[in-house]
Order: C-alpha cells, then sequence, then structure tokens
C-alpha cells in the first residue's frame, strides 16, 4: 500500500451541529476557555479557537446546518466525543469548577489518547455532546 503524499499535523477543527449555536458558544467560551474567533451570521457558523484548533458550531437551521438533516438530540448524536488536550490538569479542581457551572458529567478516569496513557474527565455540553477533557501522559 502507497503512502500519501502528505504527513497529518493535528486536527485543525471540529464542526457541531446546535439547535441553540449561542448557549453552546458560552459553554464553550465561559466554561471551557475557548474564544470567539470569527462569526458568519448569514450561513449560521460561529468559529471558537481552542489552543492550536478551531472548535466550529453550525446552527441546524441555519444555511449550512440545513444541509445536515435533523437536530441531534437524546436519540442521534452528530459525534462520540470531542477531546480537548488540557495543561495544568488538576482533577479536583477541573471538577469544582465544572460543577460550578452545572455541567453534567461522565466518567473520570485513564484513557489512551495521542499523546499516551493519561487521566481524563469526560463531561457533556448544553446539547449533550460528550466532551473529554484529556490531561499529559503518565510518567515512563
Amino acid at each position: 500500500m502507497s503512502q500519501p503524499p502528505f504527513q497529518l499535523e493535528h486536527i485543525d477543527h471540529v464542526v457541531l451541529r446546535a439547535r441553540d449555536a449561542e448557549v453552546l458558544c458560552r459553554f464553550y467560551c465561559d466554561v471551557l476557555g475557548c474564544r470567539e474567533e470569527r462569526r458568519q451570521d448569514e450561513i449560521g457558523l460561529v468559529q471558537l479557537r481552542a489552543g492550536s484548533s478551531l472548535i466550529d458550531l453550525v446552527s441546524v437551521d441555519g444555511k449550512l446546518g440545513r444541509h445536515g438533516g435533523r437536530a441531534p438530540d437524546s436519540e442521534g448524536h452528530n459525534m462520540d466525543h470531542l477531546c480537548l488536550s488540557v495543561a495544568g490538569y488538576d482533577e479536583a479542581a477541573i471538577v469544582a469548577h465544572l460543577h460550578a457551572h452545572g455541567v453534567r458529567l461522565g466518567s473520570i478516569g485513564s484513557r489512551y489518547g495521542a499523546r499516551g496513557e493519561g487521566p481524563s474527565i469526560y463531561c457533556f455540553d448544553p446539547e449533550g455532546n460528550m466532551v473529554e477533557l484529556k490531561g499529559p501522559p503518565h510518567a515512563g
């Protein structure tokens, strides 16, 4: 099998289809620390900076979002989960911060990621998308 004529570097962006992009924007900015980078209301797109990557929020009733079919709900999600690498990982502080914002938590444990096995916390954004906050790999 031949190799592609390029080398992958990192995740550039993830696109989430949203019933309420403004609620998701506040969650990703106010709770997780993203910042709004670009907005194109005419097509229903908000782009958030997440470190070196972007999280794009597409309103399901906007020009782009209508192409994806019905809105995600409790029976159908638009992805399994989004994993964000976290510098300064302090599990107790992160959990306290999420609780203070009323964020629903999932499981907490050690999981394998791009940099190896390490701690992670699953939580859910306001539309039920699972977000993994991933700490650094275990030493050794």
